[in-house]
């Protein structure tokens, strides 16, 4: 699967974010309703975590130094991470004190209009910003499905976005539904209990951004699609026989590293051997353009050797597979 930083999605949802965070502020000046001013600082964290990521991307563009050799790809998912903590501290534990507090001591909401009004232009607003990031989505996502794409995507930005905006969404449908019911009953009691919702909501989104971008912080192998490829392209059955055991890793999104040792013919000479490695090489990074960095390590393969290793992985001429 392609990894894309989705930067139209990104941007799509901040400029959606900001107006709408302004519009549910004044909003809440003039309706004293604790559901909205709970959304307007979701709406503002959003804001925020979407300035993260693209300050992610903008770094993660620099160069490779010698105290960091493989660059600077594995920023987008230290600033991933970061929004799901932004997202939990700011916005989740922010919408659950609200809520309480408003339960604890209900208000009626005053001028319901400016309220309503309100979240019917947010959802209008963060519908947009959502279909953005779906159609996104689809160009990189293939045959996976919704939930496949999100857990194996290894460009963190368009999951976020998804995850976002479908939060976004789901909480203006509960604000508007707690609004509803505190303007239709007249107890305030309903404006706590829609607020503290959307914080509950807030957090299991974060928890579930934390566990994917904790998985790609700690680094990750290649989709399946790219082994398989990067395997097949390795032997030519000729100067490289056999492929004996290989690891991946993620650097980034879009660099993988590649570590195989591989098989070749007992009499073949250095300069074979190298002409070999240095063919192997070229015909990964054809195979997969985004193996930047491979390690091939030459090796005679030993059947007895591998038969008797206790991990043939580890064991010289062994065969992990």
């Amino acid at each position: 699967m392609s990894a894309s930083g989705g930067t139209k999605a990104i941007v799509a949802a901040l400029a959606a974010n900001l107006a709408i965070a302004v519009a549910k502020f004044v909003a809440f000046l003039f309706s004293g309703s604790s559901s909205m001013l709970a959304e307007s600082v979701h709406s503002l964290a959003d804001s925020g975590n979407q300035g993260l990521l693209l300050l992610g991307g903008k770094k993660a563009q620099r160069e490779a130094t010698p105290q960091h050799p493989f660059g600077y790809g594995r920023e987008r998912y230290i600033y991933a991470f970061l929004v799901s903590i932004v997202l939990f501290s700011v916005g989740g534990m922010f919408a659950i004190y609200e809520g309480y507090e408003k339960i604890k001591d209900p208000h009626p909401i005053e001028a319901w209009y400016w309220p309503v009004g309100v979240l019917v232009f947010a959802i209008i607003a963060e519908s947009f910003s959502f279909r953005t990031a779906i159609k996104e989505s689809n160009e990189v996502r293939g045959g996976l499905s919704w939930k496949e794409f999100v857990r194996r995507s290894k460009a963190p930005e368009l999951p976020v976005v998804l995850l976002e905006d479908l939060g976004a969404l789901v909480g203006l449908v509960l604000a508007l539904a707690g609004v509803g019911l505190a303007l239709g009953t007249g107890d305030g009691v309903w404006d706590g209990i829609g607020t503290l919702c959307i914080g509950i909501l807030l957090i299991v989104i974060a928890i579930v951004l934390a566990a994917e971008t904790k998985s790609l912080l700690l680094g990750e192998s290649a989709g399946m699609d790219e082994v398989k490829k990067i395997e097949a392209a390795v032997v030519d059955g000729d100067t490289v026989t056999r492929l004996i055991h290989m690891r991946t890793l993620h650097l980034g999104p879009e660099e993988l590293l590649v570590a195989a040792k591989v098989a070749v013919r007992h009499d073949d000479t250095a300069t074979e051997v190298a002409n070999a490695i240095n063919a192997a090489e070229e015909r990964i990074r054809a195979a997969v353009p985004i193996a930047r960095v491979i390690y091939l390590e030459p090796d005679v393969y030993s059947e007895t050797a591998a038969a008797t290793g206790e991990n043939p992985a580890k064991t010289p001429g062994g065969s992990a597979h």
